[in-house]
């Protein structure tokens, strides 16, 4: 266990809790707030949007770089230290970014916020652990649940009205306020535990060939999964030789690491089946979370033609859902085995999942709500008890590494999910569109009327006889393409529900424990 029970924090843990957390809301809701403003952040720095999709690229790689090392910085220069060397670094680069004059500076500043908000989480994780005795994990870890599940969901939503009603360079900006008292508070009220300060600093070996590999490889892999779909895919030069360089990148590093003797993060951690199982399904978790987060928006505002802050409305209830459901779970995890929990949140978010592939194209926004409040209401079952017997078998000394390799799993699982669902999206529309365009023929006697129907209704706006034919024909050509984005959404629901039953047998992989820690029968 990571915790010492002849320790303790001379301040409040939960002060600290409080303090660490809102840095990770902070770092964790500038990875999706940013998506509304890109249009914006085009048109101000004279460049086109698929240049400036590199604003959220280049985040996201850096991130991903920083995640799996995030463990070795913190051996090397302490962990407080690097914990307020990220948060102020973030804060700097924030500013930077919001008063950026060119596309270039707004990437650059970018990759250094990613990089430096990536080393956060890891951080945070591995602070609850050593703040808190196995008992009260599950209450620390419910308090970073919601910064973890509903910063990216409140994200676009305040991302638009952020940009709707001010600028988009405040969606940067509004980190520096928040940023510079964050910081104050860690070097007041963050403090290392013994052994952290016991162990020797600025003497590791660096890991330069880990470190080449593990950028190499995830690097390449957020480039692949955030640019396929613009670039068409491995019809793409570009993406063929970057998911060459990924491959060979993280094959390289965990060959690398496994056989290294001193390596920059430890994979032997996965070698303990409870954390690599609860690996396994946190990643499952994220990739519903991130891909669900991303289809309802663009749903409500693509399909549906809602605000961004309108289609965020949508999600709100959602979020509320969730943080209502975690008192709940931490009565429950006393008396129920963790993994039992963990199973019901899987199978409460499958059958939310299959209920919301029941689409129509003319959805109305309470049913939407719903929809989105049932997806909503498994994550509440899951996160807390996930993170909370992830690490209830681990050594001390694989507590870093294990919350560097955990929270990188989350992370790029949400990337890829965010890739899979507008990628789903955009190709199964082209294959419903196919199918049913083959019924816009006038051998279709229902076609013929759909078109007669049309027609004699434009005509009454004093069209002749032929352009209101040739406007029927548009319009009735404008509902099949709406209809097959909506049964590509239906589709993706549909997929996020299979995925979560596809979760549910790697439950049974888990340690049987309740949250005490007290192990049972296996």
């Amino acid at each position: 266990m990571s915790y010492d029970a002849n320790w303790r924090p001379s301040v409040n843990p939960w002060i600290v809790a409080i303090v660490v957390t809102l840095a990770v809301f902070m770092e964790i809701l500038d990875t999706t707030i940013v998506n509304v403003a890109l249009p914006h952040v085009a048109g101000t720095l004279s460049s086109s949007y698929d240049e400036s999709t590199w604003v959220l690229t280049s985040y996201l790689v850096a991130n991903g770089i920083a995640l799996p090392i995030s463990a070795f910085l913190t051996r090397l220069i302490g962990r407080k230290r690097y914990f307020l060397l990220c948060i102020g670094m973030f804060t700097v680069c924030s500013l930077l970014c919001g008063i950026a004059t060119e596309l270039w500076q707004l990437i650059l500043f970018r990759i250094m916020q990613g990089f430096f908000g990536g080393g956060l989480q890891p951080v945070q994780q591995s602070v609850l652990l050593d703040y808190f005795a196995p008992k009260d994990r599950g209450r620390a870890f419910g308090l970073s649940s919601i910064a973890i599940i509903v910063a990216p969901v409140i994200g676009p939503t305040l991302g638009g009205w952020i940009t709707d009603n001010y600028s988009w360079r405040w969606v940067f900006l509004i980190n520096v306020p928040v940023g510079i008292l964050t910081t104050l508070a860690v070097a007041h009220l963050l403090e290392d535990p013994p052994w952290e300060r016991k162990a020797k600093k600025g003497t590791l070996t660096i890991d330069y060939i880990g470190i080449g590999l593990i950028a190499l490889g995830l690097g390449c892999l957020q480039v692949v999964m955030d640019r396929g779909e613009d670039d068409d895919w491995f019809s793409s030069p570009f993406i063929r030789v970057f998911a060459a360089l990924t491959v060979t990148g993280l094959v390289g590093a965990v060959y690398w690491l496994l056989y290294t003797k001193k390596p920059v993060v430890d994979l032997r951690v996965l070698k303990d089946r409870t954390f690599a199982a609860a690996s396994v399904l946190m990643s499952g978790m994220a990739l519903i979370l991130y891909a669900s987060s991303v289809l309802i928006p663009q749903l409500a505002q693509q399909q549906l033609g809602y605000t961004a802050t309108l289609s965020g409305l949508v999600l709100s209830p959602g979020a509320i859902l969730i943080v209502l459901s975690i008192p709940l779970v931490l009565k429950l995890m006393p008396v129920v085995e963790t993994r039992y929990l963990i199973l019901t949140g899987f199978a409460i978010m499958a059958a939310g999942f299959f209920y919301s592939s029941h689409l129509v194209p003319g959805i109305d926004f309470k049913t939407l709500v719903w929809m989105r409040s049932s997806q909503s209401l498994g994550l509440g079952f899951l996160f807390v008890p996930l993170t909370t017997i992830a690490f209830i078998s681990l050594p001390q000394r694989l507590n870093a590494d294990a919350s560097a390799l955990f929270t990188m799993f989350r992370n790029v699982a949400g990337s890829i999910g965010i890739s899979l669902a507008t990628a789903g999206v955009t190709e199964r529309s082209q294959i419903h569109s196919a199918y049913l365009v083959r019924n816009l023929t006038p051998l279709n006697e229902p076609y013929n009327q759909a078109v007669r129907q049309w027609t004699d209704a434009i005509r009454d706006f004093s069209l002749s006889a032929s352009d209101a034919g040739s406007a029927a024909t548009g319009q009735l050509y404008q509902t099949l393409l709406s209809q097959s984005r909506v049964l590509a959404y239906s589709d993706m629901f549909a997929a996020c529900a299979i995925l979560a039953l596809l979760m549910i047998p790697f439950c049974f992989l888990l340690t049987s424990v309740k949250s005490s820690g007290n192990a049972g029968a296996h």
